[in-house]
């Protein structure tokens, strides 16, 4: 504990104690004043819980503190409850600050005295409390990177445990991997996630988790399923490109991100759930609720990874959490009306997608286990692949169009690519999207080695899920040498390792799709353990497969008909703290038709 870490102590004590307590009595004093009845019954409450005993009247200021007594100060309900809004916004999570500040000044001092008798392993180099990530909590990913070009693997401390970072691939190996059983989602993690994500197969362990892989996998193995999902993607990619050809015509901007993010949807939807939803072209106001409730509560669950104070939040329904619970409402309607329909639809014999959409192949799952697959469960497995379709997609390609303007030589060479592996049998110009995409083969999709590493290289710096985080089962022992106890929580970071020049070079933070490719201008594959963005090992992605062949026929089809340019070439990007890497703001560009000799 040097002076310099007792400096950081004492300056956060100050400003809990001085700059929480002024701020919302300043607040108080405004609103009695913008509301003099509520005043007068504060004063009033103050004067009878005071003075009821005093036969005099008490003029001085002296005087009347003495008369402030913890049993006085307990009679005036009135003074409390006025102040309860202020609690509850800041009084509340900052009184629990200066408890937290205490607990980890204590939980610091009882590591090191249990430190000092282990000899074997050591520990992680500790950076701090948990409360530096909110401080730090709209650059979040990049204060993180810093540290970890410092220290490898570190810890932050939390009142209730330890929390080890790592950007060591041998680290992410043994964790995904090697020791596989001892670092599942854990009941830290699980508990945050509840709420949002409750037994999906993202935020589970154990048998429900392996329940759903086995079936995920079965299903993503099919050729129904590949060739239905194929389909879907091929019509989707020709709406978008209608969809900008419009906007072109009329010299407008578009909102990349936003278009993307709802195209992904549809395709979601109809491959998941045999749903039109119809969300770009915005026919579909329910879908459009659903989608924005969807996004605040996936960014106001990640924030409670950093607010230590969600769970009394969540109990007094106030703050981001009475946030949560209304876009959780909007949420769960729109889903269990989903599961209704399909069901309907499916007993009354509407439909036959029994045999191509992902929901309807569940449900007929769920009539032979009934007990166990409730609407709950469904809806769990449905929220599940909606966040594994719709939003990992759409943000990497909002990266991917995001790179390629910042870099226009690669987005002439994709481009280039994509005319000649799909155009090169061709007599004629082909001039129309629903044309075009016919050409988007399985065979001429695999020939775009340079779409395929820009996307991969999209996804090294620009991970669609930053950071995954698990949780020690048992005492371990890391392959650094650094010992993890049972209940700490350990994360991998994606986002960081794609900036490690310990991994990837001195060009490591430089977007270069030719690092991906070798001297015959094929793709190369890195191990899954220095590019993490699918994961690895047991809970490797089931659908990347799917991902990268949505990926390239909406791209392909893009950047054959178009040239894209940044609104503003100065403005760098930046993201929305959020369980995938969304862009804050929108990716607003110009589409230029792109014209072919």
């Amino acid at each position: 504990m040097t002076d310099k870490y007792l400096r950081d102590i004492t300056l956060n004590f100050i400003i809990a104690g001085k700059d929480t307590t002024a701020n919302s009595l300043t607040w108080f004093f405004y609103s009695l004043c913008k509301h003099p009845l509520i005043q007068e019954k504060v004063a009033q409450d103050v004067r009878e819980a005071t003075t009821a005993n005093q036969k005099g009247v008490v003029t001085s200021a002296e005087e009347f503190v003495e008369l402030l007594t913890q049993e006085a100060l307990d009679k005036m309900h009135y003074l409390h409850a006025a102040g309860y809004f202020h609690s509850s916004i800041i009084l509340l999570p900052c009184g629990l600050l200066i408890f937290f500040l205490v607990v980890f000044v204590l939980r610091y001092a009882l590591f090191y005295i249990k430190e000092s008798v282990v000899t074997n392993h050591q520990r992680p180099p500790i950076v701090g409390p948990i409360l530096m990530h909110l401080v730090h909590f709209d650059s979040l990913f990049d204060y993180q990177t810093s540290l970890a070009r410092k220290y490898p693997t570190y810890r932050l401390l939390t009142p209730s445990h330890s929390e080890i970072y790592t950007v060591d691939p041998v680290n992410v190996e043994y964790i995904l991997k090697t020791n596989f059983p001892n670092y599942g989602k854990g009941d830290y993690n699980l508990g945050i996630m509840n709420d949002l994500f409750g037994d999906g197969i993202f935020a589970t362990d154990g048998d429900k988790w392996r329940h759903q892989r086995k079936l995920a996998s079965h299903e993503f193995s099919t050729k129904v399923l590949r060739d239905f999902s194929t389909n879907v993607f091929r019509v989707n990619a020709v709406k978008l490109v209608s969809k900008i050809t419009v906007a072109t015509a009329a010299m407008e901007t578009i909102d990349m991100q936003d278009m993307l993010m709802k195209s992904t949807l549809d395709s979601m939807f109809k491959v998941g759930f045999g749903m039109e939803l119809n969300a770009l072209s915005g026919s579909y106001d329910l879908g459009q609720q659903f989608a924005r409730a969807f996004d605040d509560a996936n960014s106001i669950t990640f924030r409670r990874f950093v607010d230590m104070t969600w769970n009394l939040k969540r109990i007094f329904n106030i703050g981001w959490e009475a946030n949560l619970k209304q876009n959780m409402k909007v949420i769960d309607a729109f889903i269990y009306k989903l599961i209704e329909r399909k069901r309907e639809q499916m007993s009354n014999g509407e439909t036959l997608l029994g045999k191509e959409d992902i929901l309807s192949r569940f449900l007929l799952e769920s009539e032979k286990d009934p007990e166990n697959m409730t609407d709950k469960y469904l809806r769990d497995i449905t929220l599940n692949f909606i966040i594994a379709g719709k939003d990992t997609t759409a943000n990497s390609l909002t990266w991917f169009f995001y790179s390629l303007c910042k870099h226009p030589l690669v987005q002439e060479k994709v481009a280039q690519e994509v005319r000649e592996a799909a155009t090169a049998n061709q007599n004629g110009e082909v001039t129309s999207a629903e044309e075009f995409v016919e050409l988007l083969t399985q065979e001429a999709l695999d020939k775009m080695h340079y779409l395929h590493a820009a996307l991969t290289e999209t996804l090294r710096l620009y991970p669609a899920v930053p950071l995954d985080g698990k949780s020690a089962a048992e005492d371990d022992v890391l392959p650094d040498g650094f010992r993890v106890r049972k209940g700490d929580g350990v994360t991998y970071m994606a986002y960081q390792m794609g900036r490690m020049t310990s991994i990837w070079g001195e060009d490591a933070e430089e977007f270069r799709p030719e690092r991906w490719l070798d001297e015959d201008g094929l793709f190369r594959p890195e191990s899954p353990f220095k590019f993490t963005a699918f994961q690895a090992g047991p809970r490797i992605c089931l659908g990347k497969e799917f991902a990268y062949r949505q990926m390239k026929i909406f791209a392909a089809n893009l950047l054959y008909f178009f040239k894209f340019k940044l609104v503003d070439e100065s403005k760098e990007a930046t993201y929305r703290l959020m369980f995938t890497l969304h862009m804050d703001g929108g990716l607003h560009l110009l589409a230029l038709p792109r014209l072919h000799s």
